[in-house]
């Protein structure tokens, strides 16, 4: 008999469900019917603990439509794995333990960075581990694209068309804040598809005076509605030329609630504008999955069924160029997909106007 562990770990999105579904109806079709699948409740956590649920197969039907994730989620960083749990747990030889225990011919692993980090820490312990590429932020690298991404995408859009239509009956200017502390991805195609004035994120730091250029220059144009999004780990130029340690300061002590309420307070000062602040927030990780986030995590799955039939252990499931692959695991892990400012995706948008404060 087959038995694959499962687990969904860090921050949950909106195609959890239907990825596990497709590694389950993947390995019903490819390799057996003969198997169990031990779901670990809560992420990590539960492989640390023990803690799980033996699945059927049952349990993975009329969840393709589900947002969130069936298992439950936790966050538990990478730069902690050595650290024991506060009741003296230490974690690596916990998970081991328990997998071991369940006689496990496989741990599929399903999470953004620092998950699939600790699932090739894992694959490193000698457990056969395969990840697949999990978050709304899509800074996996060796991704083209990670599931959650669109429908987060959908969510942050559909926010600024709805602000959109406020602002322009009030004149108003807006600073939406988009979630993104290390990569702007979602701000970058939500901002383009908004059709805002202005995009500010972590990988260009931008300079305020660009930025009250744009908003005069569109007013005198007369324009009733500015909208400007906002990465929440966007940062200016002056902070960005400090030393990694005074630039974490600076952010850490800020004395605003986020960097969006800042930005709002110094154009305030400049211009003579009702200026408002609008954060959609955790809803880009809530609700269903998009169609594309569906058939992508379908298809993610599908692989990953492929790799445990084929005892291809220790990889990451990528698409590129439309094509779903397989890469090892540490090729992946610890690096970021950061924007790059001269993405030509960053140029199209510059060339329709769009200002990035640079």
């Amino acid at each position: 008999m087959l038995r694959i562990g499962m687990l969904t770990s860090g921050g949950d999105c909106q195609a959890l469900n239907a990825t596990m579904r497709g590694v389950v109806r993947g390995i019903k079709t490819l390799i057996t019917d003969d198997f169990e699948v031990y779901g670990f409740i809560d992420g990590y956590k539960g492989l640390v603990y023990g803690n799980y649920r033996k699945m059927k197969y049952n349990d993975f039907a009329g969840i393709l439509n589900k947002g969130g994730t069936i298992l439950g989620t936790s966050r538990m960083p990478f730069k902690e794995i050595d650290i024991p749990t506060a009741d003296g747990i230490d974690k690596v030889k916990a998970m081991k333990e328990n997998y071991k225990k369940l006689k496990l011919d496989a741990l599929v692993v399903l999470g953004g960075n620092g998950s699939q980090k600790t699932a090739n820490r894992l694959a490193d312990e000698g457990l056969n581990v395969v990840g697949l590429p999990k978050t709304i932020d899509n800074d996996i690298w060796g991704t083209d694209v990670t599931f959650g991404f669109q429908s987060a995408i959908d969510v942050a859009t559909s926010y600024i068309d709805n602000i959109y239509t406020t602002a322009e009956s009030h004149s108003r200017i807006f600073v939406i804040e988009v979630m993104g502390h290390k990569v702007g991805w979602i701000t970058l195609y939500a901002g383009i598809a908004g059709g805002v004035d202005a995009i500010l994120l972590p990988e260009i730091p931008y300079d305020i005076k660009k930025v009250y250029k744009t908003i005069e220059k569109n007013q005198k144009e007369g324009k009733k509605a500015i909208m400007i999004a906002v990465a929440e780990g966007a940062i200016t130029k002056e902070v960005a030329k400090l030393p990694k340690k005074e630039r974490k300061a600076v952010i850490a002590n800020r004395t605003y609630p986020s960097v969006a309420y800042e930005l709002a307070d110094k154009i305030r000062e400049k211009f003579d504008s009702d200026v408002r602040v609008a954060i959609p927030g955790h809803t880009q990780r809530g609700g269903s999955p998009d169609a594309y986030d569906k058939v992508l995590s379908s298809r993610l799955g599908a692989k990953a069924a492929e790799l445990i039939r084929d005892k291809d252990f220790g990889k990451l499931v990528v698409i590129r160029n439309n094509v779903i692959d397989a890469i090892p695991l540490a090729e992946s892990a610890g690096k970021l997909k950061m924007i790059d400012p001269d993405d030509q995706l960053v140029k199209s948008a510059k060339d329709l106007g769009i200002c990035f404060g640079d």
